[in-house]
């Protein structure tokens, strides 16, 4: 797939997730982005913002299977997983796949799961594969999580530990919608008399792996390679992080970068691109110092400085 047709999809794609979600044309671009970089978000909002309705858009945008899990601190490893049960008529066990078991994953209050839970999660984001006794599973292609998190609600939640933070390409904000979105909102529904919303498939999981192998072909010159590399440096040197971007927020600035410049019809990327997801690939892979973060500091300001400071490399 060349970057034309890359960007003919994309177009597509993201006309079809307009049918079901309202504005939110800068989250709807960066979900779009992070999916054909084949990576995991977390979304941190508030509750109501249409998080679960944009990954159910998405979803059904790209042909894929979708489950949604509603983590609450009773589940078990094998709730998400799947475990092995007896058959009956054959007298041995089978396993039985659990809905980590699909294309699109919306794991919906994931701070609210157990250690062992989000541990079981984190495998199968990392190595695509679930464990089951002494058997391991390949999960189907391609598999995101699109993870939701309330940040105001701490009350019988487990903080999600830094390792299982970082596996997530990006973590983004929905925000709220305009007046005149909102509006649209409610007129949308009236009209509909329902409560579901029909959004159309255009593609499906062959096409859409097809766009994601395509971001390999994507060409990043060194110097815009050593811009990422500056920026991340930079979040480790600011005397306000206790613990800087590891090299795996390298690794995924430049999936990202290469991603939005496919999404953009490019086969080459412009530090713009690396602008553009600086902070939602770097900003939740920076620990802030203690007294910098009551001071309301967060990895966004650090990023942010990061990009102030880094030397732009120049168009050639």
């Amino acid at each position: 797939m060349n970057a034309e047709e890359a960007e003919a999809l994309a177009a597509e794609i993201r006309a079809s997730v307009a049918t079901g979600v309202v504005g939110r044309d800068e989250a709807v671009d960066q979900v779009l982005t992070a999916l054909i970089a084949d990576g995991h978000l977390l979304i941190e909002d508030l509750p109501g913002l249409g998080k679960t309705l944009m990954a159910k858009s998405f979803a059904r945008a790209l042909g894929l299977d979708f489950q949604r899990i509603q983590f609450t601190a009773d589940l078990l490893p094998h709730d998400i997983t799947g475990a092995e049960v007896l058959d009956p008529a054959h007298g041995t066990f089978a396993f039985r796949p659990g809905p980590l078991f699909t294309n699109v994953l919306l794991a919906d209050e994931i701070n609210r799961a157990p250690p062992k839970v989000q541990s079981a999660l984190l495998e199968a984001m990392q190595e695509y594969q679930v464990t089951s006794e002494r058997s391991t599973y390949a999960l189907p292609r391609p598999f995101l999580v699109l993870a939701t998190e309330n940040p105001l609600e701490l009350e019988g939640t487990y903080p999600l530990p830094e390792a299982q933070v970082d596996r997530f390409l990006v973590r983004l904000k929905v925000g709220y919608p305009t007046p005149q979105e909102e509006r649209t909102i409610l007129e949308r529904r009236r009209r509909r008399k329902t409560e579901a919303i029909e959004v159309p498939p255009v593609t499906n999981s062959a096409r859409f792996l097809e766009l994601q192998r395509a971001v390999e072909e994507v060409e990043l010159d060194a110097s815009v390679a050593g811009y990422i590399v500056d920026l991340v440096r930079a979040t480790r040197a600011d005397p306000r992080a206790e613990v800087g971007a590891s090299p795996r927020g390298s690794l995924a600035l430049q999936k990202l970068a290469r991603a939005r410049a496919l999404v953009h019809g490019r086969d080459f990327v412009l530090p713009d691109d690396v602008k553009a997801f600086a902070v939602p690939a770097l900003a939740h892979r920076v620990i802030v110092k203690p007294e910098p973060w009551i001071r309301g500091v967060r990895g966004e300001a650090i990023v942010l400085g990061a990009l102030e400071r880094a030397t732009v490399p120049k168009a050639e």
